[in-house]
């Protein structure tokens, strides 16, 4: 606490000299919050029976005095995602003490994260009925990230590691909390095919790209916060905004701004495509002017957001265990990502008739001929998908944001692809009206038709240059596409992450995999008999959730999404 009132009276001189003075006003008191509700978490603590005042003096109070720091963030805010950061590694240092000085035993160890990661599983808030529409199953993403690489070469892998990840076995699978391997190739093959193995089994954890991130950071101190989005602990903070539906965006920018469900005028007015074919180069001209409209009111709308969240639910406990200054992005990101490619696609190289209504509103599309769909590592359409990604984070990038915020993007749906879905018109990529989108940066359902590896290309050419806040790819593949025996399969996930993930110089490597090992006929009799299967776990976009808390709706999503039957 000794360490806020330094901060406190750092801005004194600011203060008397009226420099920035709102500014100055308003950091002073923010970290007068932050003081006190580092007193209240004291107090939280004594009424349990421990002072933490002092620093942990063995592994016990390490995990305690860790709980506690989350406890009292989750008591104190409501939010979507309240991530747990990077503590099974730095957790490990006590244990390790502990258990060489014979305070402790393996046994004891274990039981310990045992019971850190269920108080984890036991978190819930209270959410509206809308809310859950778009984030079923009730997530919190208590994300803990695991693994990675030291920025000296050293792995970061520790027994600790392997602790959490023996939670799933020793308490059978959970979404929460949302384990995160921080994959590298240069990773203990030990630990990879350990991590392909619960995968194999469990389908609860993700996975990110280490050696991606961590140069891009320069750290090998940073985390996952909520799903897929990379930050420096303890120094980077995020502004959440969800995301804009790029396949609504396109049907506007055909239609002249009106919704082609409601009828109404809610973008900018101009005459409706009155062309029988549809023209790749006027569309994605009108198309581009759209998102310079979509980009400002989402920003816009951003910004009174988290203007106001600050203004009235300030997040002390949180930022009172930060630095005092931080690095402050804006996460915006992208829905319908595979539909706009692949209706952009579909136009460019078969050919597109609109069919009108009486007030000439393109309500449906006749497709003539083929086109090449995201997924089947095509550049043809890889090469839209990428330009989309760009193009709207430069645009989202021209505002100005909430207290200078950085702005990032991330392609990222959770499970709203189906709300996204609903509310979008018939696309003409020959996808149906209220049919869901493909989740995050996946391609649409069954179209991606060579095989896991051509899948995994397309998605990792997107550029995480201009999607710094995460790429999110969910797939799913029988077991037996993997192999024949346990060994086998456990290498061969191993090897295609090590693919997928690959960075060096000229090649970003993909950002985000979430692995279902799974097949269709379980999740159909899982569906139809849900008491047979009371843990069984699934990867959705950026988070893990049991299957039986989803929807009748959301459940067929997912049944009707690509499963990989080759490599």
């Amino acid at each position: 606490m000794a360490d806020k009132v330094k901060q406190f009276n750092s801005f004194q001189a600011d203060l008397e000299a009226g420099k920035d003075l709102e500014e100055t006003i308003r950091r002073r008191e923010e970290i007068a919050e932050q003081h006190r509700a580092l007193g209240q978490m004291k107090e939280m603590a004594a009424a349990y029976g421990y002072d933490i005042s002092g620093p942990a003096t063995n592994a016990k109070e390490a995990v305690q005095w860790t709980y506690f720091g989350y406890l009292a963030a989750v008591k104190s805010q409501n939010g979507a995602a309240m991530s747990f950061g990077r503590v099974s590694t730095f957790l490990d240092i006590y244990i390790e003490r502990d258990l060489k000085n014979g305070v402790i035993t393996e046994s004891e160890a274990q039981e310990m994260i045992d019971h850190l990661v269920m108080k984890l599983r036991m978190v819930r808030f209270l959410r509206t009925p809308e809310y859950d529409q778009l984030f079923s199953g009730d997530p919190i993403w208590a994300t803990e990230s695991i693994g990675g690489m030291g920025l000296d070469g050293r792995t970061l892998v520790t027994k600790n590691s392997f602790r959490f990840l023996h939670t799933l076995y020793n308490m059978g699978p959970s979404p929460e909390p949302n384990m995160t391997i921080l994959w590298s190739e240069q990773l203990p093959v030990g630990f990879k095919h350990f991590c392909a193995k619960v995968s194999i089994d469990t389908s609860s954890i993700q996975y990110e790209n280490d050696d991606l991130m961590r140069p891009d950071f320069n750290s090998d101190d940073y985390a996952i916060a909520c799903c897929v989005s990379p930050m420096v602990v303890g120094k980077q903070m995020q502004f959440f905004g969800a995301r804009a539906n790029l396949a609504k965006t396109l049907l506007y920018a055909i239609n002249g701004g009106v919704d082609e469900k409601s009828k109404d005028q809610v973008g900018p007015k101009i005459a409706p495509l009155t062309d029988e074919v549809l023209d790749y180069d006027t569309v994605i001209t009108r198309m581009d002017n759209f998102m310079d409209w979509l980009a400002t009111q989402y920003v816009t709308a951003l910004n009174c957001i988290h203007y106001m969240h600050d203004k009235y639910s300030y997040e002390a406990a949180l930022m009172a265990l930060h630095d005092r200054d931080v690095y402050r992005t804006m996460a915006c990101g992208i829905a319908g990502l595979s539909v706009a490619a692949d209706s952009l696609s579909a136009i460019k190289y078969a050919k597109v008739r609109p069919v009108r209504d009486e007030n000439g509103i393109a309500v449906d599309f006749e497709i003539e001929g083929e086109y090449p769909q995201f997924g089947n590592n095509d550049e043809r359409v890889d090469s839209i998908a990428c330009d989309l990604v760009e193009r709207f984070m430069k645009k989202v990038a021209s505002h100005k944001m909430y207290r200078g915020a950085t702005p990032t993007q991330s392609v990222l749906t959770i499970t709203s692809n189906v709300v996204y879905g609903k509310k979008t018109g018939n696309t003409p990529d020959g996808r149906r009206a209220g049919a869901p989108f493909g989740p995050g940066a996946n391609p649409m359902h069954g179209r991606d038709v060579n095989g896991a590896v051509a899948s995994l290309t397309s998605v990792a050419k997107l550029p995480f240059a201009y999607a710094k806040d995460g790429i999110s790819y969910t797939f799913s593949i029988i077991p037996g596409a993997l192999g024949k025996d346990d060994t086998t399969r456990q290498a061969n996930l191993a090897g295609l992450m090590d693919g997928y993930f690959h960075h060096d110089n000229d090649i970003e490597g993909g950002q985000h995999l979430n692995v279902n090992v799974l097949n269709r006929e379980m999740l159909i009799e899982a569906m139809n008999d849900p008491e047979l299967y009371p843990q069984l776990t699934i990867r959705v976009s950026g988070y893990a959730v049991r299957f039986n808390s989803l929807t009748k709706e959301q459940q067929m999503d997912v049944i009707t999404r690509t499963f990989t039957q080759t490599m």
